[in-house]
């Protein structure tokens, strides 16, 4: 069965980065993935959390949020008491991006990235995660030009994509038609190396099987060196 927009099963929307697109953080990308938007803002904090004082390396944590009407009807804001489901993709998109650093080399230095929704049309935690891996580096940039912390801090890019089972058919980076009647549901992290940070999955309508299993690790590998080609292309000689 066609997709929504078109594409090929195993093909992206189309990727883009907006590289500072804030003029105050540190870091700063607005992500596109066909109509999916998400701004990462990336602040760098003179300090560490007091489980980490006197040890000498750094911290990365992460805050997302889907701005009100990021959606077709209105989102409540989250005002004290986040859901469930938001300090979970927090939680996923601060452990991808430390698998990209190595926090010794940070010193006692913690980054903050925000990543907020503007526009969703599903996989907005994978996107927060390949954008916000590419204001990080903005923002890392920063610091090892002026002498703070050497380069090796960077340890290796990290890109996150959704893969699914949609109609009976493995399916590479769901919009949100698809992922509303997926009957089967990854996201996906891995590095620049071609190690997995995190497999989430699920059978949302079925129970797979392993070879379907390994059809969308295959889809998550292919789109996501074609993600990690797009993060170099929107960090190249940018300053």
């Amino acid at each position: 069965m066609p997709r929504p927009d078109g594409r090929l099963n195993d093909a992206l929307r189309p990727v883009r980065f907006h590289v500072g697109f804030t003029e105050y953080a540190e870091g700063s990308v607005l992500i596109e993935m066909g109509r999916t938007r998400v701004l990462c803002n990336v602040t760098v904090e003179e300090n560490v959390p007091p489980w980490l004082k006197g040890q000498g390396r750094g911290w990365l944590t992460a805050e997302y949020a889907m701005l009100p009407r990021s959606t077709h009807t209105r989102t409540p804001r989250e005002a004290g008491l986040q859901s469930g489901r938001t300090k979970e993709i927090q939680r996923l998109i601060g452990r991808s991006l430390r698998a990209a650093l190595n926090l010794e080399y940070l010193g006692e230095r913690t980054l903050i990235v925000d990543c907020d929704v503007i526009q969703a049309d599903g996989g907005t935690r994978t996107a927060a995660i390949t954008g916000g891996y590419v204001a990080v580096v903005l923002a890392l940039r920063r610091l090892i030009e002026a002498g703070t912390v050497p380069p090796e801090v960077l340890r290796t890019p990290v890109a996150a994509v959704s893969v699914g089972i949609v109609e009976g058919e493995p399916r590479l980076d769901l919009c949100y038609a698809e992922d509303s009647i997926a009957e089967v549901d990854f996201n996906i992290v891995m590095t620049g190396e071609g190690r997995f940070v995190e497999i989430q999955g699920t059978g949302e309508g079925r129970a797979f099987s392993g070879e379907e299993l390994q059809a969308l690790l295959s889809l998550a590998r292919k789109g996501i060196a074609e993600l990690l080609e797009a993060q170099a292309r929107a960090l190249q000689g940018i300053p």
